[in-house]
């Protein structure tokens, strides 16, 4: 029977360790076995149900509520990420940010960076974009301040450096966003704040990139990643 490292079940499910012992800890929702030195081991079948909370969390199902889906309780799933939402909605309007900011932090605990940008940030913010651009700007604030503590954690924990960048993009806060996921996937990430127009990895020797292109990369833009990379550079496409 295969067993695996913490972080080696991180790397398999794209989670935060953090996560995974939040996940055991205060929601019961993983056993697994441990060495003689107090070291978590997980089987097969414990990715299995990793990957299987994953999905009930990335369809709105509260972490608090998957332990009832997973032995089969009464208890129905509902999507919560719109009540996700108004919360946050909430304290902007309140002008709560000391609140925001605690509440984003206990759910970084619970969630991972991925499934917070799909189900909770982004729709949010596509909300704000028209009809609220002010909040908009508050939440981006907050985000911002939050991934930089976040990303100074990571520093210290991560091996792989890398600096993220924005090639031709306007979503800053967006470029922020993805330096987050990256670091949960393992990179020690340093993120350039500004977008460039034009991306030449020679400036950067020695460096490995991480470029967001937006959400739709152009053809040119891939085709020009593909050879760079045929030509030995350590660039990488975000957001794919």
């Amino acid at each position: 029977m295969a067993l695996y490292t913490i972080g080696e079940v991180a790397v398999l499910c794209d989670i935060n360790p953090v996560t995974l012992r939040a996940w055991q800890r205060r929601y019961g929702l993983l056993k697994p076995q441990r060495t003689d030195g107090g070291h978590r081991l997980f089987t097969d079948a414990d990715i299995d149900r990793i990957r299987e909370i994953q999905r009930w969390i990335d369809s709105g199902v509260q972490v608090s509520k998957v332990r009832a889906l997973l032995y089969n309780e009464t208890e129905e799933a509902h999507n919560g990420w719109r009540a996700q939402q108004e919360t946050v909605l909430h304290y902007l309007q309140e002008g709560n940010l000391n609140r925001l900011h605690v509440w984003i932090k206990e759910c970084t605990r619970d969630y991972p960076a991925r499934t917070l940008n799909t189900s909770l940030f982004a729709p949010l913010r596509r909300r704000l974009q028209s009809a609220q651009p002010a909040l908009l700007g508050l939440l981006d604030g907050v985000l911002i301040n939050h991934i930089s503590v976040c990303l100074a954690s990571a520093r210290k924990k991560n091996e792989k450096g890398a600096l993220v960048i924005g090639w031709n993009v306007q979503d800053t806060t967006q470029l922020w966003l993805e330096g987050w996921m990256a670091s949960q996937q393992g990179w020690r990430v340093d993120v350039l704040p500004h977008s460039l127009p034009q991306v030449r990895p020679e400036m950067f020797e020695g460096q490995t990139l991480l470029v967001w292109c937006g959400e739709t990369p152009t053809a040119t833009q891939q085709q020009q990643l593909r050879a760079w990379r045929d030509d030995g550079h350590p660039v990488h496409l975000l957001g794919i």
